[in-house]
């Protein structure tokens, strides 16, 4: 019971309790700091109005994990009419902080010179690629603008789970291996196909290992751009059991030609899922090597436990 001025004597009165700071806890959400440099992301391979599509997917998403964000598009081959060039979007970013700082004195505020990168390039590549990474590594240099450039996406977690789910949309693998179905047309070998060379085939095998495991099934990395990789491989998991081999793009897509892709199926024998393109992670990793290179420290994006 209680009287109007509160509860009566004796009895127990429930208070709230205290927010305690615990690892249950939502994190607070970040908000991108005023003044941050833009993120440039730089898109490899001839644009077109897919590969548009898909880094404007991107981008969207990495402004979603990080309001306020000022996220851009720069085209490695762009022709600065319909696609812009990585170049000319560094120059016009650094154009528009030197504005806004004019402004800021002009309206009598009192600012410090912008200091820092202007923008920091994520080169929209899930493994390393020597040759696309130099036109990545040329055009911030042609700039002249203070620009950092971060490491490719991968090798992540959260990749092994895009190759995991564009596998299963193309019914090559099952999207869990919890429940108890089969999936007739599943491959019991994985070719994970990667353009860059030698140096991209041991990064893209690191993510082969994390798929690997969620699949259970033998996965093996080789370079679309090598002659005789793909076949090689394809080969060596043959020889050691495997029957129905599936080809699984550990590309974003605007780095090849997609006619490398049905070649190389062609070649192998086997189904082939669709590359990686805009799946979320894409977006979260990028985010994430943009806060990395700045010291902000977002929650880190995690993959889906392999079940």
């Amino acid at each position: 019971m209680s009287s109007p001025t509160g509860p009566v004597s004796g009895l127990p009165v429930r208070m709230p309790r205290p927010r305690q700071p615990g690892r249950h806890r939502r994190p607070e959400p970040l908000v991108a700091p005023e003044g941050a440099p833009a993120l440039v992301l730089a898109v490899p391979g001839t644009p077109s109005a897919t590969t548009r599509g898909l880094a404007e997917e991107v981008v969207s998403i990495a402004r979603s994990e990080l309001p306020g964000l000022d996220a851009r598009i720069g085209y490695v081959d762009g022709d600065d009419s319909e696609f812009p060039t990585l170049q000319s979007v560094l120059t016009r970013s650094a154009d528009e902080r030197t504005a806004r700082h004019e402004q800021a004195v002009a309206a009598g505020a009192e600012v410090k010179e912008p200091e820092g990168p202007v923008a920091v390039v994520v080169p929209l590549l899930a493994g390393p690629d020597s040759a696309l990474l130099r036109q990545v590594r040329q055009a911030v240099m042609e700039s002249k603008v203070a620009a950092e450039l971060t490491d490719v996406l991968g090798p992540h977690p959260l990749l092994a789970e895009a190759l995991h789910v564009r596998l299963s949309e193309a019914g090559l693998a099952r999207a869990d291996r919890a429940r108890l179905f089969t999936v007739a047309t599943a491959a019991d070998g994985i070719i994970l196909a990667s353009v860059g060379g030698d140096e991209a085939v041991q990064a893209a095998g690191i993510t082969g290992m994390l798929l690997a495991a969620r699949l259970a099934v033998p996965v093996m990395a080789a370079a679309l751009d090598q002659d005789g990789s793909i076949n090689s491989v394809a080969e060596q998991l043959r020889s050691s059991g495997s029957q129905q081999l599936a080809l699984a793009p550990y590309l974003i897509g605007p780095e090849i030609d997609p006619g490398l892709l049905t070649a190389a199926a062609a070649e192998a024998d086997c189904a082939t899922a669709e590359a990686l393109g805009a799946y979320p992670a894409i977006g979260k990793l990028a985010l994430a090597r943009y806060t990395t290179a700045l010291g902000i420290t977002p929650q880190q994006p995690q993959g889906t436990p392999a079940r």
